[in-house]
């Protein structure tokens, strides 16, 4: 691997010189190490690139990490994962991305993960996005993420883009059954010109399943941000849906959460804010010897945390 992907992988998936368990590591679109463990197992897909990933029925405590990396511009890497969760499986998994370019050629990275959990499987799957690199090119990830949980599994999504990406759209589509439960957490970080929109589709079909969204974002410099949520609850249920946005300078957000219910019984409610930092809060740090700046800074890691 070249140093910059290991520098990437620090970043985006914790990488301390190795992986302990079932790991696969995507270099500019190719295979950089794969492991598989006793309960995971990792192969290649036959009919597209990326991988088909399944965790055995009453797997516990393990982690498997996807991180992949983009090290240099004229690169549009396309990637295809798909997971199978076994029945009452219990597991992390880590699929951070980054994409660095020191040229005028565009880096982009595109993952398209399929997650199919069975009855009463659980998951927590975390993601960090980030761009680097000096050069003008764009840097580009628009991640998708389908998601189908049997009934009482349960998926924990914590997303965050660090900052650096000139351009992500982010979707993410889910269908839920009877007592599976979705949550999400989405923390998004734009400055200068860059542009980011997230899209939510989730359909509630099971009876007393439950889904709640919350996305945190700071809009800096000139960029742009869209948030667009879709909760359709089609039986008796609970949905929820939270965006709170930062501007600071001349950045602007397009926040719209919607709501459908197709039952007299389906509980969904929707929530949006967006605003500056609040005076008050910078004078407050600025008595405690913060130049603004460093308290605008400091605001802002604590709203993202």
């Amino acid at each position: 691997m070249s140093k910059i992907t290991e520098m990437l992988l620090g970043i985006v998936s914790d990488w301390k010189g190795g992986f302990t368990g079932a790991f696969n590591i995507r270099e500019d679109g190719a295979c950089a190490g794969r492991q598989s463990s006793q309960n995971i197992k990792i192969d290649s897909k036959k009919d597209a690139p990326g991988l088909v990933i399944h965790v055995l029925p009453g797997t516990k405590g393990e982690t498997v990490y996807i991180p992949a990396c983009v090290t240099h511009g004229d690169v549009d890497d396309l990637v295809y994962n798909d997971f199978y969760i076994g029945e009452g499986a219990d597991v992390v998994v880590t699929a951070g991305c980054g994409v660095h370019t020191d040229s005028e050629e565009e880096a982009r990275h595109n993952g398209i993960h399929r997650f199919f959990l069975d009855r009463g499987a659980r998951v927590v799957y975390r993601e960090k996005h980030v761009g680097t690199g000096s050069g003008t090119g764009a840097k580009r990830i628009d991640p998708v993420t389908d998601i189908t949980l049997a009934e009482d599994a349960t998926l924990e999504m914590d997303t965050i883009q660090l900052g650096g990406v000139d351009s992500t759209v982010r979707t993410t589509r889910a269908k839920l059954a009877a007592r599976a439960r979705l949550l999400i957490r989405e923390r998004l970080l734009t400055d200068g010109d860059e542009q980011a929109k997230t899209e939510f589709e989730v359909d509630i079909d099971g009876e007393d399943a439950g889904v709640d969204l919350i996305s945190r974002s700071v809009a800096k410099g000139r960029s742009h941000q869209e948030y667009h949520s879709v909760i359709r609850g089609n039986n008796r249920c609970t949905g929820h849906s939270e965006c709170d946005a930062i501007l600071v300078g001349s950045g602007t957000v397009n926040a719209a959460p919607e709501l459908w219910a197709g039952h007299t019984d389906a509980a969904l409610i929707h929530e949006a804010a967006i605003g500056k930092i609040a005076g008050e809060q910078l004078l407050k740090l600025r008595t405690l010897g913060l130049t603004e700046q460093e308290a605008e800074e400091k605001i802002i890691a604590g709203f993202l945390k």
